[in-house]
């Protein structure tokens, strides 16, 4: 098993030493001496090589990835860019649950950057409570240590996709499309208020209006309350009072 374990961290992480790898694996409660991990690790011929190869001839999620079944069992979060009237940037950080897809936030603003992906994150754990696992790509504002550092502070997982295979976080993708066609392509922004305005009002409408073929032409806010109030009785998280 923690052979196992060690190279599927190696092939989802593929910059990370034996030494790397065996800070994560403290994290999810093994009790393996580096000694030990050091010697699975050359016996799996994972030695980290300086310069990456060409091709990369084989990689695989890892075997322990399931779907979603309940809210907040699993969220997704990507990057997306349009621009202002003016033609200046726009950044938009987006998160679904994948199992109500609910979006507990948007990001809007001019930069993308780590620190604005942990206070978005934020904002919506205070709102929704915490995800167990979060999917992201390996884009920099996920890879670096501000973001890690939230992640192992809250007890977070993260689960990173293989470098150049969106499908591996097909929700993310498809929850993009939708807010492309029906947001960013259907409005003109003024500024960065007028596009935060714009945004946010058309992921309420998202939320508590839109009904979603995936999951019975529901509202996702009603697939969300509805398993929380299973789950919790009459306790709602706060943003749905």
């Amino acid at each position: 098993m923690l052979r196992k374990r060690i190279r599927e961290i190696a092939e989802t992480r593929v910059r990370y030493d034996y030494r790397r790898i065996h800070i994560l694996l403290q994290r999810e409660g093994w009790s393996a001496g580096r000694t030990r991990v050091y010697r699975l690790y050359r016996l799996e011929g994972l030695q980290m090589r300086h310069k990456p190869p060409r091709r990369r001839v084989m990689a695989k999620l890892r075997d322990d990835r399931a779907t979603a079944i309940a809210p907040n069992d699993c969220w997704s979060m990507d990057w997306m860019y349009d621009q202002l009237f003016d033609g200046r940037r726009l950044w938009v950080l987006t998160l679904v649950d994948n199992y109500s897809r609910v979006c507990p936030a948007l990001w809007v603003g001019h930069q993308a950057k780590t620190s604005d992906v942990v206070s978005m994150l934020n904002q919506a754990v205070a709102a929704f409570g915490k995800p167990r696992t979060i999917r992201v790509d390996n884009d920099s504002q996920f890879t670096l240590r501000e973001f890690d550092l939230w992640a192992y502070a809250n007890g977070v997982i993260l689960d990173f996709s293989r470098p150049g295979k969106p499908t591996d976080n097909a929700f993310i993708e498809s929850f993009n499309a939708r807010v492309r066609l029906e947001c960013l392509n259907q409005h003109w922004f003024i500024d960065l208020d007028d596009a935060r305005t714009k945004i946010e009002l058309w992921r309420q409408d998202y939320n508590d209006v839109r009904p979603h073929s995936a999951i019975g032409e529901r509202t996702p806010m009603i697939m969300f309350t509805a398993h929380t109030n299973t789950l919790m009785g009459s306790t709602v998280p706060e943003a749905l009072v």
